[in-house]
């Protein structure tokens, strides 16, 4: 098997509900994801079309995320909060939205969904939150 990486940039607001330190108030970052894609090559000799990882999972990224705030479901203060802001995107997720859980959900739920019937799968993500820190998720073979 071969496989190809798109990287994906946005920018989000969240919080870790429950941190002992300053990632406990509302603050944002500008992300960047690193999704590597695995299958077998077409007769072009790709495994899938940089555009199609671009196009469905940059999509799913620009129509939740983006611009938006991710917050833990359990987390109603924020989500009170956030919520009295008029037009504005929420993402709940249903984990703390750390980096780790991010990537996690992005490579085992957004993943499979978005690339379902290109006869490619999702095996890593990696999400930088900063410049100098990120987590990668991995698939389990």
């Amino acid at each position: 098997m071969l496989t190809c990486t798109r990287r994906i940039q946005f920018c989000a607001g969240h919080r870790v509900h429950g941190h002992e330190t300053k990632c406990k108030n509302l603050h944002g970052h500008n992300y960047v994801a690193l999704f590597e894609a695995e299958g077998e090559l077409d007769s072009l000799g790709r495994v899938i079309d940089f555009s199609v990882l671009k196009e469905r999972l940059g999509g799913w990224i620009d129509d939740q995320w983006d611009h938006g705030f991710i917050l833990y479901r359990h987390d109603f203060d924020a989500i009170r909060a956030v919520g009295s802001l008029t037009e504005t995107k929420i993402h709940l997720m249903p984990t703390n939205p750390t980096a780790e859980n991010m990537a996690e959900f992005l490579l085992k739920t957004v993943g499979p969904e978005t690339l379902a019937g290109t006869g490619v799968k999702l095996i890593s993500v990696t999400l930088w939150e900063t410049e100098n820190c990120c987590a990668k998720a991995v698939l389990d073979k």
